[in-house]
């Protein structure tokens, strides 16, 4: 005995919620209209970027057997500034962050503890954490 195909009409009626659903998501996460396949511009005032650069204060990596800490900072943070080379550097700028010459430095530390050399003599091994901080000269 044959039986008679599933009618799909109920199907269909149950679908049309969830396309109805994705259709106004859809159309709600669209860019106003542009055709031309360009994203939206995004533009930021040089003060937002400012009051980010400003509240910086901490900065952190994993080491890595064989590269200094001064090596992984440059890796990490491009923009990093360093006055000197080799043993002799001296980091004065981490994530668009100047440290105040008269008063701030940027302190490294290797697992929560200060280092004992600077960024350009110390080897950093896997799994240890070396951190930038934002230091206070104290006078």
């Amino acid at each position: 005995m044959k039986t008679a195909p599933r009618p799909t009409a109920p199907r269909l009626l149950a679908l049309l919620p969830a396309l109805a659903l994705t259709t106004g998501l859809v159309a709600g996460c669209s860019d106003g209209g542009s055709t031309d396949g360009a994203s939206p511009s995004v533009s930021a005032s040089a003060d937002a970027t400012e009051q980010v650069a400003e509240n910086v204060g901490e900065f952190s990596y994993e080491g890595e057997d064989g590269k200094t800490a001064l090596e992984l900072l440059q890796e990490k943070d491009p923009d990093a500034q360093v006055q000197g080379a080799g043993e002799m550097a001296y980091v004065t700028t981490i994530q668009g962050r100047e440290a105040d010459p008269e008063t701030e430095f940027w302190g490294l530390y290797v697992d929560d503890e200060m280092a004992q050399v600077g960024a350009g003599s110390l080897e950093t091994k896997d799994g240890q954490t070396i951190t930038w901080k934002l230091e206070k000269v104290e006078q």
